[in-house]
């Protein structure tokens, strides 16, 4: 009787991760997700040959907000699959959106940790650096540059450049574009964000914050990115649990909270 051959000599079981922690559901009939939109803990009960898939998004910076401000840097974007795990207590740490010109917080999961967008700069000021930097803010006599994506851009993108006309102020930059530089006139777009599909659905997260410009009387701003940075021409927050860059504004609007979502095999 002729015995099959199995490469390397043995068959490799797969075997399956389960864990507890965050808001649990099962997408695509095999697999369980779990959504950390606050701090929690991600217990591991089950450790699994194919370890998990990760999501991991700062919080976002917030916009300028003088004459208006620059839009804010969208929180750090991290993503893969294949992440070893093993039994035990993970802490996660979900990061608030920055308020005013200021950074986001960093989400931080196992070894995994995104750093806060960048705020937007205000009153001349450059955008700050961040997971996507703060876009530039200009002045009737000077402008100012972007802040500078961290981590080598892998997490995001720059904030665009200010103008030195009519006070404009550049867009901060998303997960998957660097916010626009501020023209002569209009307001600067925020840097588009990432779409994702780890929860079942595709969603963009990651935004960057529209900036905005004066002139006489009037202030008016670019759009927020990727539908959850904050628009600065109706002076909007990013939104929550997606680390959107806050709009700038009178005054400028806060950044998104970020997320933590962890997607596994269970059977």
């Amino acid at each position: 009787m002729l015995i099959p051959m199995v490469q390397g000599g043995h068959n490799a079981a797969i075997t399956f991760v389960a864990a507890t922690g965050g808001t649990i559901t099962t997408v695509d009939t095999n697999y369980k997700v779990h959504t950390f939109n606050s701090s929690g803990t991600f217990e591991v009960t089950t450790v699994g040959s194919e370890g998990v898939e990760y999501l991991v998004i700062a919080g976002g910076g917030g916009g300028g907000g003088e004459n208006p401000g620059a839009g804010g840097g969208s929180g750090g974007y991290r993503t893969a699959t294949g992440l070893g795990v093993t039994g035990t207590s993970y802490s996660i740490t979900v990061g608030a959106g920055g308020g005013q010109t200021t950074n986001g917080a960093d989400s931080v999961f196992h070894s995994i940790t995104s750093d806060g967008g960048g705020g937007g700069g205000s009153f001349g000021l450059p955008g700050k650096n961040g997971g996507s930097g703060g876009g530039g803010s200009g002045t009737a006599s000077g402008a100012e540059v972007g802040g500078t994506a961290t981590s080598g851009g892998a997490e995001g993108n720059d904030g665009g450049d200010a103008s030195a006309v009519n006070y404009a102020n550049a867009g901060g930059g998303g997960a998957g574009a660097a916010g626009a530089d501020m023209g002569v006139t209009g307001g600067a777009n925020g840097g588009v964000g990432l779409a994702n599909s780890i929860t079942g659905s595709s969603i963009f997260r990651g935004g960057g914050g529209g900036g905005g410009y004066y002139t006489g009387s009037l202030g008016l701003g670019g759009n927020g990115g990727g539908g959850n940075g904050g628009s600065g021409s109706a002076n909007v927050a990013g939104t929550a649990n997606t680390g959107g860059g806050g709009g700038g504004g009178y005054p400028g609007k806060p950044g998104g909270s970020g997320t933590v979502i962890i997607r596994y095999k269970f059977q």
